[in-house]
C-alpha cells in the first residue's frame, strides 16, 4: 500500500518523469541543430533566469498578488452562492445558466474588454482570476450537497434539526470532499487567469514580462517566466492539499485503490 512507501518513492516516479521530459528537451535542443533564439536548452533557461532572478521577482510579485486577491474573491462568492442556491430551487435554475454562459466566454477575447472598462489597475485582474477559478468551486460544491444521504437528512430532521442545522450538520460535510476536488482545478486556472489579465494590459507583471520577452526574441526568458508561473502553481495546488489534510484529517489521500 502507499501509505507503507517512504516520502522518496511517493515523489520518484514525478521527479523521473520530469527529468525524461527536460533530457528530452535538453537533447533535441543541442544536437538537432536548432538555434537557441528558437528553441534555448534548459540549461540556458535556467542560466537566464538565474541572471534575471530579480526582474523575474519583481513582476512575479503582482501576479501573486492578483491570483490571491482574484481567488479569495471567487471563494467567497462561490461559498455565498452555492449555499444561497442549495436553500432556493428557483435561485438555481435562474443562476445556473448564467454561470454557465460566462464560462463560455473566451478570456483571450474577453480580457482586454475588462481592462478597456475597468482601467489597468488591479480590479480588472482581480476580476478576470475569479471569473477563471469561480464556477468549478460553485458547481464542486452545488454536487457536494446533493450528494448528502437522504438518511442522515431524514434523522436530523427526526430529532428536531432546522434547515440550517441540516445543512450545517450534514450537507456541508459531505460537500468538503467536492469542494477540495473542485479548489484543486480552480487553482490551476488562477495563475493562468492572473498571466492573461495582465497581457492585456499591465505595467508589471509575468504576463508582461513574457510578452516583452517575446516581443525581444528572448524566447529564454519567456520560458524562464513560464517555469515561474507553473511553480507558482504548484505551490499553490501543494498548499491546498494541505489544506485538505488538515479540514478533514479523517481521509487518507495516498491510499491506492484496490485492485
Amino acid at each position: 500500500m502507499s501509505e507503507n512507501l517512504s516520502f522518496p518513492a511517493k515523489v520518484g516516479p514525478a521527479v523521473v518523469a520530469v527529468g525524461v521530459v527536460v533530457l528530452a528537451w535538453h537533447l533535441y535542443a543541442d544536437l538537432s541543430g536548432i538555434g537557441v533564439t528558437t528553441l534555448p536548452s534548459p540549461l540556458r533557461v535556467a542560466q537566464q533566469a538565474w541572471v534575471h532572478r530579480q526582474a523575474l521577482f519583481d513582476n512575479a510579485v503582482p501576479t501573486v498578488r492578483a491570483t490571491l486577491l482574484g481567488f479569495a474573491c471567487s471563494l467567497t462568492a462561490a461559498l455565498l452562492l452555492s449555499v444561497l442556491m442549495d436553500f432556493s430551487g428557483l435561485l438555481r435554475r435562474a443562476l445556473f445558466p448564467v454561470f454557465i454562459i460566462s464560462q463560455t466566454l473566451p478570456l483571450v477575447a474577453i480580457a482586454p474588454l475588462v481592462v478597456l472598462w475597468f482601467g489597468f489597475g488591479l480590479f480588472p485582474k482581480i476580476m478576470l482570476v475569479a471569473l477563471v477559478t469561480f464556477f468549478p468551486m460553485l458547481v464542486a460544491l452545488v454536487q457536494g450537497y446533493a450528494a448528502t444521504e437522504k438518511e442522515i437528512v431524514l434523522l436530523l430532521r427526526s430529532m428536531g434539526a432546522s434547515r440550517w442545522g441540516v445543512f450545517r450538520l450534514a450537507r456541508l460535510p459531505s460537500a468538503l470532499p467536492f469542494f477540495f476536488a473542485g479548489l484543486r482545478i480552480s487553482i490551476t486556472y488562477a495563475v493562468v487567469g492572473a498571466i492573461f489579465a495582465e497581457y492585456a494590459g499591465a505595467a508589471r507583471g509575468l504576463g508582461i514580462y513574457i510578452l516583452n520577452a517575446k516581443n525581444n526574441f528572448r524566447p529564454d526568458l519567456v520560458l524562464a517566466a513560464v517555469g515561474v508561473s507553473a511553480g507558482l502553481t504548484l505551490i499553490l495546488f501543494g498548499l491546498t492539499v494541505l489544506i485538505q489534510r488538515a479540514a478533514m484529517p479523517w481521509i487518507r489521500f495516498d491510499r491506492d485503490p484496490a485492485p
